[in-house]
């Protein structure tokens, strides 16, 4: 290993163990706030990251990814499962129908349901391929038309249509809070309509807000360029 690349490595293990260190401090933070334990596992997201990051945080043994592509994740991870067994990811991004499929050949977690054609797809994809994963509802918590999610409003008829009919495993719900709004009315949002139906894990919470999405109970974030710095374009 060149010098530049374990200087690279070092980097990143020194920002992971940073982010777990603050993480490990909301959690208690929360603790002592509500009196429960809520562990939150940090999902890396390894969008458009060169290979030498991504092995970086692997060799810091970080073992949680996001990702927003199909195709994208299909060349980074394919080769990597068969040199840790141990990987978990999660698919980020918007995803067609078509490519359903795809996704759950390679994925363990889906975290963006959002409308019933793609529920339905992907629960015929998990009954050919017999592979139920946990699946998360997309929650457009800000209404925002340039973005995926269901309305909150019709959030749940979407969860008991996906549970009843499309035969998917929904554990939680997931969202992305406008950048010019404050998060923390989305993630009470979150957090009110993950309670009334009964589900566990809130995925919120990015670099610049996981803290205070912790604070609201979220179970997952999602970190990027606060591990591995700007991504390529």
């Amino acid at each position: 290993m060149s010098d530049e690349i374990s200087k690279a490595h070092s980097v990143i293990a020194e920002t992971l163990a940073a982010i777990h260190d603050k993480i490990a401090a909301a959690e208690q933070a929360y603790k002592a706030q509500t009196g429960f334990d809520r562990p939150v596992t940090l999902v890396a997201v390894s969008k458009r990251q060169p290979d030498d990051r991504i092995d970086a945080a692997l060799a810091a043994g970080q073992r949680v990814f996001g990702e927003n592509r199909v195709q994208e994740a299909q060349g980074r991870w394919g080769p990597r499962r068969d040199r840790h067994a141990d990987l978990t990811l999660h698919l980020i991004g918007p995803l067609q129908t078509n490519k359903a499929g795809d996704a759950v050949a390679l994925f363990d977690v889906i975290e963006v349901v959002d409308r019933p054609k793609l529920a339905k797809a992907l629960g015929d994809e998990m009954s050919r391929q017999n592979r139920h994963l946990e699946c998360y509802i997309q929650v457009n918590t800000g209404k925002e038309a340039q973005k995926s999610g269901i309305a909150p409003e019709d959030a749940d008829d979407f969860i008991a249509y996906c549970r009843d009919e499309a035969g998917l495993k929904i554990t939680g719900l997931m969202c992305i809070p406008p950048i010019e709004e404050e998060a923390a009315m989305h993630f009470a949002l979150l957090q009110t309509i993950a309670k009334r139906n009964d589900l566990s894990i809130l995925s919120m919470g990015m670099s610049d807000d996981f803290e205070e999405a912790i604070a609201f109970g979220a179970t997952a974030v999602r970190i990027g360029s606060a591990i591995f710095g700007a991504r390529d374009s």
